[in-house]
């Protein structure tokens, strides 16, 4: 289910009716890592010219500015997956609408979630993530404990964000997490394909649009095996 899902989803993100989305997701997502690239690098930039490091230790100056290069690298992999929340919350509804009407025409489109509500739960899950990566970037230099909290944490908050993002198009926002929840293994299993995707340069780029399109595919294909839900009746 979920390799079949995977596949339909990586089609879908690249297919032309799809296109249009994924040039918006991408220029949102590099505009907003250039931003926090530019806090960070101020940021950095404030630090030394206040601890005169420059003035006191000459020599450190060449070595802070490299470490900082690579300090950036590394902070922006971890910030990335608040950026790819954040970003599939913007455009969640019309790469879903999408997908359900191409893959799945005869089955009935899901309802958007009002567009207030769907802002304010990316931001609360994108605060999350970026709490719970920080968290993570301190024991960033703790041998195979950095790397192996990184990669669970971030598979289980995207699994639980994407999945509960699109199931919540047929069914309450509590209903869908407890469909999450029962389904946990399949649905975190997916979430390790997007945390693996966030630390591949480039690819990290596509992870919203792909993460949309596969929680579509795997809802779906879950949704099967339950009673069908009770309409929903939300005014836009």
């Amino acid at each position: 289910m979920l390799i079949q899902s995977a596949f339909s989803a990586l089609r879908q993100t690249f297919s032309p009716p799809l296109r249009a989305i994924l040039w918006k997701s991408l220029g949102l997502t590099v505009g907003l890592l250039v931003l926090v690239w530019f806090g960070l690098t101020r940021l950095i930039q404030w630090f030394q010219a206040s601890h005169h490091i420059s003035d006191q230790y000459p020599f450190l100056d060449s070595l802070a500015f490299f470490l900082a290069g690579f300090g950036l690298v590394v902070a922006l992999a971890y910030v990335m997956p608040a950026v790819s929340i954040l970003v599939a919350g913007f455009f969640l509804d019309d790469a879903a609408e999408i997908v359900e009407r191409t893959d799945f025409p005869s089955e009935p489109v899901g309802r958007a979630l009002p567009w207030g509500t769907a802002l304010l739960y990316a931001l609360r899950f994108a605060g999350l993530t970026l709490l719970v990566n920080i968290g993570a970037l301190i024991i960033f230099f703790v041998p195979v404990v950095g790397i192996a909290a990184f990669f669970a944490a971030n598979a289980y908050l995207l699994s639980r964000e994407y999945f509960e993002m699109a199931a919540a198009r047929y069914r309450p926002l509590a209903e869908a997490a407890e469909m999450r929840r029962a389904h946990s293994g399949t649905t975190l299993a997916a979430g390790c394909l997007l945390a693996g995707m966030m630390v591949v340069p480039v690819l990290n780029l596509v992870t919203p649009l792909f993460g949309i399109a596969l929680m579509v595919h795997l809802h779906k294909r879950l949704a099967r095996r339950l009673p069908a839900p009770a309409p929903l009746t939300r005014l836009r």
